[in-house]
């Protein structure tokens, strides 16, 4: 048995060295845009959506939905922080509780179990992929099967080709990325980003928006530009907000004008009013999607994710309300098709660990204490620990910028929580000289990585230490195996409660829409 499992095993790795490599069998044809439009329209199915919103937050499970309505509780709540606050019977104060999320309140809620075929922590190639073709795959593949010789064909595809739906792909980080190209995509890699391009460009869906495509040249910059490809098969490029507020037809692409962290859109927490949010593209999505035949939209709030690899829980809290704003904009856009729309709000897994506690404040939590933070782990690394390193900047001169930027101060204040300890202000100089020097903190390479990942330490410590004075804390940089919310309103919404495997999302959309 045990020589079995090793030959198994190897054969895995085979097979895993061929995705990375990008050597994978030829996908299967997707509809082209000239397509003719099919006799029966998602419009003419009784007891079908004619409109379809899935929003999915990457990473995003109870702990990021949870941890974001606390803290908005937390902010309006009078008794939180009062020198008097009410009290109960027993001299407690009376806390109003969290503020639920738009999409917490929906009609339907159903958990969805998130392994994939080669493990219970996966990752978003593959459980897009569950999410969009009702099949498990490898962690690292995109609509392929394990043994990669067979293209899934996605529930995006299927209502494109055989309804005459029009769709709209959304993703505040690349639109190349391993969720966004789970809806279009078959590839045994999600790492062959300018193979993934390629089909973005076949695929022929009419609204594609966010951050930039990865690789647009090839790995070796020796290929033709996607962006040049996608012009000539008949995509309108819009790389600026003025040009896309004038939009109102497709097929276009739109690329973020402000781009931050790999390619990728603001984090929530960095962008001002003056940029698109990812709102901002749902609202733009409608307008240039509606059609009498209907539509299908995937929006995903995939900086959720990023923040909680980082252990940003800022971040994270800030991204997720972002993508409850857009699911706002669905949420209108429904109130004037309430028989006609259905919404989902969904995660592909979790990320980091998160959880609401924390050994050192017991079962007490300062959640508002995360508004002290101004800016994203991202941009303090861009903006500042560059500078730090080429400046050779002090200790002190790093903590005065800590304190401006996270409410973090090495003496008392306005408010005495935000104080650090000398413990604290040790593991501060310790990664602070980590940051600079590379000096280790530990003899053990494997505590390193327990006090860093692969993170920046100055940058990855600061967090760690707001999160913990807040009350929240990770257990890990990477992905867990926590169940995720699926949270259902509109046109055959109860069909979504209850307990079950992430495959049954793409079975319950294809059923409905009658699609094969």
């Amino acid at each position: 048995m045990k020589k079995i499992l090793a030959a198994v095993l190897a054969a895995v790795m085979c097979i895993a060295l061929f995705a990375a490599c990008g050597t994978a069998p030829a996908a299967a044809e997707t509809p082209a845009a000239e397509t003719p439009a099919p006799e029966t329209a998602a419009a003419e199915i009784p007891g079908a959506p004619k409109y379809v919103f899935l929003f999915i937050g990457d990473g995003m499970s109870y702990p990021q939905i949870q941890s974001a309505s606390d803290y908005l509780g937390a902010l309006t709540d009078e008794d939180y922080f009062a020198a008097e606050p009410s009290l109960d019977d027993n001299g407690g104060a009376i806390l109003d509780g969290p503020e639920y999320l738009n999409f917490m309140n929906f009609e339907a809620a159903g958990s969805a179990v998130t392994y994939d075929s080669n493990s219970f922590a996966p990752d978003s190639a593959s459980t897009a992929t569950s999410i969009a073709t009702g099949h498990k795959t490898y962690s690292g593949t995109i609509n392929m099967s394990e043994d990669f010789t067979t293209a899934y064909e996605t529930i995006t595809e299927k209502v494109h080709e055989q309804l005459g739906m029009k769709v709209g792909i959304i993703s505040s980080v690349n639109i190349n990325h391993a969720t966004p190209a789970a809806f279009y995509a078959h590839q045994a890699s999600r790492s062959s980003y300018y193979e993934i391009g390629l089909e973005l460009i076949e695929s022929g869906f009419e609204y594609f928006a966010g951050g930039g495509l990865l690789k647009p040249t090839g790995s070796d910059k020796d290929k033709e530009s996607l962006y040049d490809l996608a012009a000539k098969a008949g995509y309108t490029l819009v790389q600026t907000q003025s040009e896309a507020e004038k939009l109102s037809e497709g097929p276009v692409i739109i690329i973020d004008e402000n781009l931050a962290d790999s390619s990728a859109m603001a984090y929530e927490l960095d962008r001002d009013e003056s940029m698109w949010s990812l709102a901002d593209y749902v609202e733009k999505g409608i307008e240039v999607l509606d059609n009498d035949k209907g539509f299908f939209m995937m929006c995903e709030g995939g900086k959720i994710d990023w923040a909680c690899h980082a252990n940003d829980a800022a971040s994270t809290v800030q991204d997720t309300l972002a993508l409850a704003d857009a699911v706002q904009v669905a949420v209108d856009f429904a109130s004037q098709h309430p028989d006609e729309t259905l919404i989902l709000v969904t995660g592909d897994h979790e990320t980091g660990g998160l959880t609401i506690g924390f050994a050192g404040t017991d079962y007490d939590t300062y959640l508002s204490l995360l508004e002290s933070q101004r800016i994203s782990y991202a941009k303090f690394d861009s903006d500042y620990v560059s500078a730090y390193k080429e400046n050779a900047a002090s200790f002190e001169t790093v903590l005065a910028d800590i304190e401006t930027l996270f409410g973090l101060k090495a003496q008392g204040g306005e408010d005495d929580r935000l104080v650090l300890t000398d413990y604290e202000l040790s593991r501060l100089k310790a990664a602070y000289e980590k940051t600079m020097n590379g000096t280790a903190a530990s003899q053990y390479e494997q505590e390193e990585y327990v006090l860093y990942g692969s993170y920046e330490p100055l940058t990855v410590t600061i967090t760690h230490i707001l999160n913990n004075k807040a009350g929240v804390s990770f257990t890990s940089y990477s992905h867990t195996g926590l169940p995720v919310a699926v949270l259902a309103q509109g046109v055959n919404a109860e069909v979504f409660n209850g307990y079950y495997d992430n495959t049954a999302i793409y079975d319950k959309l294809a059923t409905m829409l009658r699609v094969a």
